[in-house]
C-alpha cells in the first residue's frame, strides 16, 4: 500500500448504515439514545464517501467486521475478523483486478522468501502465482459446474484466480452496456480454500441506486443518509475490494480451519468462550 500511494484511513466500527450483505446472518444492531445502530459488516459505503474528499484517491483501511453467519457447515467463516478495504477513485474492474494480482503476489513472494522455517515448520509447500490470473465468469462456470461452481474450481485449481459478474449488493455496478451483468470480482484461493476477496465498481449515479434498491427491496430509509449523497450528486466513481486477514493467513498457513489462526476464535454455531 505504502508504495502504491495508498492512504490508510481508521475503521469505522460503529454507525447508522453499514454493507448490507447479498446473504442472510443475524442482526448485529443496536439503540443507543433512541437511535439504531449497527456493527461495521464491511466499509464499503464509508470507502466511497470517504473518497469525496479531493485530497483522496486511494484509500484503505484495516476494518474490525461483524457478521453474526448462520452458516455453520465451512472452515472458512468467523463472526468477527479483520477485513483490509481499499478503494481508488476512477478506477475500472480491471486495473483494481491488477492491483490485486500485484498484490497477492507481493505477499506470497515476502512470506514464501522471509519466513521459510515457519512453513517449513507446518509442512507448509507455498507457490508464488504468475500474473495474470485466469478469469471465470460467474454465470458460464455456473452453468456448466452448478451452484458449487466456487468450490469445485478451488479444489481444481493450483493457483489463486478470479471469478467475475456476481449479481448481489446494490452497490456494485450493472454493467451499462450489458444489463444482467455486473463489473465485480471474487479473488478464491486454489487447494479448497475458496473466496479471499471479493470487489467491483460501486454504482454512484442517484436513479441507478435507487432502482438497485428497489430491485432488491431494500427499505431506503435505513440508507437515507448514503442515497442524500447520491441525490446531490458528489458521490465519486470507485472501484475496490476488501480481502480478510485470516483467511489470507490460513491459505498462508495452510491451517485445516480458520480458528485456527486467530487468537480468540468466535466460530458461527460454536459456543464463545471467551
Amino acid at each position: 500500500m505504502f508504495s502504491k500511494e495508498v492512504r490508510q484511513i481508521l475503521p469505522v466500527i460503529i454507525s447508522p448504515i453499514t454493507d448490507p450483505l447479498s446473504h442472510d446472518v443475524f442482526d448485529a444492531g443496536f439503540l443507543y439514545f433512541g437511535q439504531e445502530l449497527q456493527l461495521t459488516k464491511s466499509m464499503i459505503l464509508h470507502k466511497q464517501i470517504a473518497l469525496m474528499h479531493d485530497g483522496y484517491d486511494a484509500i484503505y483501511a484495516v476494518s474490525p467486521c461483524v457478521r453474526l453467519e448462520k452458516d455453520t457447515t465451512t472452515s472458512r467463516h468467523l463472526l468477527e475478523f479483520s477485513q483490509v478495504d481499499f478503494e481508488f477513485k476512477d478506477y475500472s474492474k480491471e486495473d483494481v483486478m491488477h492491483f490485486m494480482e500485484e498484490l497477492i503476489v507481493h505477499v506470497f513472494s515476502f512470506v514464501k522468501d522471509e519466513c521459510k522455517y515457519e512453513l517449513t515448520e507446518l509442512g507448509r509447500s507455498l507457490s508464488v502465482p504468475t500474473t495474470p490470473f485466469k478469469v471465470f465468469d460467474k454465470d458460464e462456470v455456473e452453468e456448466k459446474l452448478g451452484i458449487d461452481y466456487e468450490k469445485l474450481l478451488s479444489e481444481q485449481e493450483k493457483h489463486s484466480f478470479l471469478i467475475i459478474s456476481h449479481e448481489r449488493e446494490f452497490y456494485d455496478k450493472e454493467d451499462p452496456v450489458k444489463p444482467g451483468k455486473y463489473l465485480n470480482y471474487d479473488l478464491v484461493y486454489p487447494e479448497g480454500f475458496g473466496e479471499a476477496l471479493s470487489g467491483g465498481e460501486r454504482e454512484h449515479e442517484h436513479e441507478q441506486i435507487l432502482k438497485r434498491m428497489k430491485r432488491l427491496g431494500m427499505d431506503l430509509e435505513k440508507y437515507s443518509s448514503f442515497v442524500h449523497l447520491a441525490e446531490r450528486g458528489i458521490l465519486p466513481k470507485t472501484a475496490g475490494a476488501g480481502f480478510g486477514v485470516e483467511r489470507l493467513v490460513r491459505y498462508l498457513t495452510g491451517a485445516k480451519h480458520i480458528k485456527d489462526v486467530v487468537l480468540f476464535p468466535k466460530v458461527p454455531g460454536e459456543k464463545v468462550v471467551l
